[in-house]
């Protein structure tokens, strides 16, 4: 062999065996380090600043900067230097000293819990572009179509970063209400309409992970110990949650969707949920300080109809609202506090309740409360409220009717307060002015069904007198014909018009 000519023959040329090979032809060298240059000025300044670096990364745990961003390979970054004046050689490093970078090779998940625990989200263009070279790869080996592609990406992007099969429903318009009965039953409502999916979840756990993934976003805890939550999403729909043990067959979850176009009274006259008159008689009731409940049964739309019609109140006005879960977007008025009640943590400590929010509303000089439900003992707080002086306050209850509605505040007061029903009606029928009554038609409409002013409590009742009401007019293929009909009666109630200077046609 050529190579004999220069190396000492032995073992390593019959067989390959390269320890044969340096012991027969390396010779160890045992002198000093003499031979060897010094370091140059330039890379003295180079490694001090090399050193500083180092001892920021020790002191922040190993870590000093991290890209977030871009999926590291031999190409993703430019060469950068350390100190640019005194380097002479270029490409030592990435575009920031000692900045880590992100592989998602040994599993996506590892990196995000590794990034989370060092302050930093892994970034949604990072993740997306993992998951194209995973995709890329599979693809290497079978063949897949673009679309395919596309709706692969696009699942396990959702199960990863998103809320798995409940993305896509929540992203579509056309769905209003989304509820899950568990891992394998999830339904929809389009068009007041209820149609099961198809979709399922892996297994009960996933399922459990996206509850547990929903209360972290909401800054809320949900579990065996407190299984019942309620809580809402980024863009503002609202979510209940039940666990097991209470939940028999795995989480329940529903999202009621809030759309991404609000509606406004004029959509409503124009759907036929009410009329340009009724709008009128309510806007002129909202500016003169009328003290109004909405009522209707679930589903009815009575916190949307809280929204349009809160966004009567005049500008110059100082409002507080009042929710469990924060819903209300009051748009035209700048002084507005918004409060949120909180549940107790996982010692049962720490719980803030409307009560407590509505009692604290009351010394901070509102013009108006505005309470997203009354559904337990806050219904003291909140008539008491109404009757000392904060007038134009807004609410919503359950109820099928404005008598229903009535009755149920005079049990809702009872659960908090042993009194007398007599008194209990009076400062009912004091305190609210005007009922209006929401629900749903046999055709899955919404409508305004009733406007009712609330009189005084005559012979042990209190008086309801109905100023507008639902007739009905027969059917138009599968819908319901008929609008809000203004009755005879006259409001007997004229003194906040009055001081209001508002005049009701």
């Amino acid at each position: 062999m050529e190579m004999n000519k220069v190396f000492k023959d032995g073992l390593w040329s019959k067989e390959i065996n390269v320890s044969d090979f340096v012991h027969t032809n390396i010779t160890p060298y045992e002198g000093d380090a003499s031979f060897l240059a010094g370091p140059t000025e330039r890379t003295k300044k180079v490694w001090n600043e090399c050193l500083k670096a180092l001892e920021e990364e020790r002191t922040n745990n190993g870590v000093r900067s991290l890209d977030n961003v871009t999926v590291s390979t031999i190409t993703s970054h430019k060469a950068g230097y350390i100190d640019r004046e005194n380097e002479l050689i270029v490409g030592l490093q990435t575009d920031e000293l000692l900045r880590r970078a992100i592989k998602p090779f040994g599993g996506i998940k590892v990196v995000e819990k590794a990034c989370r625990e060092n302050g930093v989200e892994v970034d949604e263009k990072y993740l997306a572009d993992a998951i194209d070279r995973a995709i890329t790869e599979m693809g290497q080996e079978q063949y897949m179509r673009f679309r395919e592609r596309k709706r692969m990406r696009r699942e396990i992007f959702n199960s990863m970063r998103k809320l798995d099969v409940l993305q896509e429903l929540i992203e579509t318009d056309e769905i209003t209400e989304i509820m899950i009965n568990g891992p394998d039953h999830i339904f929809v409502e389009k068009e007041g309409r209820l149609y099961e999916t198809g979709l399922t979840f892996d297994s009960v756990e996933r399922l459990e992970d996206i509850a547990q993934q929903i209360a972290s976003e909401g800054n809320r805890i949900v579990n065996e110990s407190t299984p019942i939550l309620d809580v809402r999403l980024a863009d503002g729909s609202r979510v209940n949650i039940v666990m097991p043990p209470i939940a028999l067959e795995g989480p329940v979850i529903t999202i009621r969707k809030f759309p991404k176009d609000p509606l406004t009274m004029e959509k409503l006259v124009a759907m036929g949920a009410i009329t340009e008159e009724a709008d009128r008689y309510l806007k002129a009731l909202v500016e003169a300080k009328y003290n109004i409940f909405i009522s209707g049964g679930t589903g009815a739309g009575k916190t949307t109809f809280l929204n349009i019609l809160s966004n009567y109140i005049p500008a110059s006005e100082r409002i507080i609202t009042i929710e469990d879960s924060a819903e209300l977007q009051i748009q035209n008025v700048e002084n507005i506090v918004r409060m949120e009640a909180r549940n107790a943590n996982v010692e049962g400590k720490n719980q803030v309740t409307i009560r407590d929010l509505i009692r604290s509303a009351l010394r901070m000089r509102p013009t108006r409360i505005v309470v997203g439900e009354i559904r337990d003992a806050t219904a003291i707080d909140m008539l008491t409220a109404m009757n000392t002086g904060h007038d134009g306050s807004l609410s919503t209850g359950h109820a099928n009717s404005p008598k229903d509605m009535l009755n149920r505040l005079e049990t809702l007061v009872l659960m908090g307060m042993d009194i007398p029903l007599p008194a209990i009606r009076q400062q009912i029928s004091s305190a609210i002015d005007i009922i209006v009554h929401l629900g749903r038609l046999r055709d899955r409409t919404r409508k305004i069904l009733e406007i009712c002013e609330i009189g005084n409590v005559v012979e042990g009742e209190i008086e309801i007198f109905p100023i507008f009401t639902f007739r009905e007019k027969g059917e138009k293929n599968g819908r319901i014909q008929g609008e809000l009909e203004r009755t005879d009666h006259i409001l007997r109630s004229m003194d906040k018009c009055r001081r209001a200077g508002v005049n009701l046609k």
